[in-house]
């Protein structure tokens, strides 16, 4: 006999992780001067909106839940890295790249892609998306923007080196990429310990690139369990299982490398704190009672909503909203734990609150 999911105890869970989080609170000044978002469509606050792709959530049921209304983010409400924000004090959401004014972008940039990965040809197939080497071109951009603005480089040095920069990208490098044989060669031309190898390189070039900007506290993403989302559960089957184990596998390969890159770059930089959020950890089932994952929303092939339809009227009871995406409720669990970490295992080896204060 199957057993139901347990939404009260992962209501509970939220709840508490919340309300810890809260307590360590001050309103006030936000506590870094600046905040800097890199990823994919976990962070998307808009960026793709004006891009010519399928990845874009700027449409009903998306962001039925968001202040604003549909912003371009991939889910009812608010993403983590909004969240975070918020728990970092900071009064307004941080805006895409696509819209950020000169006013606005001394307290951060939002360079996040929907589609987009550490790898330029992940995503692809699906149009066009603002890779990491196109995001850090555009943070170039962006530092040009506030020398001419604070018309002082000194400060202008200083003030980025207080500035939190967060990055949650690779994804991609799997779903629309590695997991695409007939599109892509990857997964003929590497083994899953053999990419997760080349994609953490890459990626270690690509966070040394941002120290070279400037970045002297940054928090890098672990991947979910891609293999427990409904979309690839829906298109590879599990045997029986509750998700696509050999999907995880090839994850966890690619998140113990990056947790492993993260000591390396903190013992060659020691004028610079990097640190690794455990998605794993955070979003592992408390017990043994699987969390719902169904999407909330009606989903078409690719797994996205389907445009102005009705979704789920309890979204605090749907770990997903769409085929790949968390929900709102989700991403506060994500949030608070990667600001606080509740257990040791959550954030590797700090937290974004302690990183925020030293």
């Amino acid at each position: 006999m199957s057993r139901q999911p347990n939404y009260l105890s992962y209501r509970v869970l939220v709840f508490v992780g919340v309300i810890q989080v809260i307590t360590f609170v001050v309103a006030g000044e936000p506590q870094v001067p600046c905040y800097f978002i890199f990823g994919d469509s976990l962070v998307d606050s808009g960026n793709n909106n004006g891009l010519v792709t399928l990845a874009k959530a700027n449409y009903p049921p998306y962001g039925i839940d968001f202040p604003q209304g549909v912003s371009g983010r991939f889910t009812n409400g608010r993403t983590v890295v909004d969240i975070i924000g918020q728990l970092l004090g900071f009064p307004k959401f941080i805006p895409p790249y696509a819209t950020a004014t000169d006013q606005e972008i001394n307290t951060g940039v939002n360079y996040g892609s929907g589609s987009a990965g550490i790898r330029e040809e992940s995503g692809s197939h699906l149009g066009d998306r603002i890779s990491m080497d196109r995001q850090l071109l555009n943070h170039q951009a962006t530092i040009s923007r506030l020398l001419a603005l604070q018309n002082n480089k000194t400060f202008t040095d200083e003030y980025l080196k207080k500035c939190i920069y967060l990055s949650n990208i690779g994804s991609n490098d799997y779903i629309n990429n590695y997991l695409i044989p007939n599109t892509y060669t990857t997964s003929t031309t590497y083994t899953t310990e053999e990419y997760a190898t080349v994609l953490v390189q890459q990626y270690s070039q690509q966070l040394q690139t941002l120290y070279n900007l400037g970045a002297r506290k940054l928090a890098m993403f672990g991947l979910g369990q891609i293999g427990c989302t409904p979309a690839e559960i829906k298109r590879f089957g599990t045997n029986g299982k509750p998700c696509v184990e050999w999907i995880n596998d090839a994850v966890k390969l690619f998140n113990d490398k990056l947790k492993s890159l993260v000591d390396d770059l903190n013992s060659n930089y020691s004028d610079a704190k990097f640190t690794f959020i455990n998605l794993t950890s955070i979003s592992a089932p408390q017990g043994d009672v699987p969390l719902p994952n169904t999407p909330c929303c009606e989903v078409r092939e690719d797994g996205q909503c389907v445009s102005n339809s009705s979704p789920c009227l309890v979204r605090a009871l749907r770990v997903f909203y769409d085929g790949f995406h968390p929900s709102e409720i989700s991403n506060t669990l994500i949030a608070t734990r990667s600001y606080i970490g509740v257990i040791p295992a959550d954030t590797y080896p700090y937290d974004i609150r302690y990183l925020a204060r030293h």
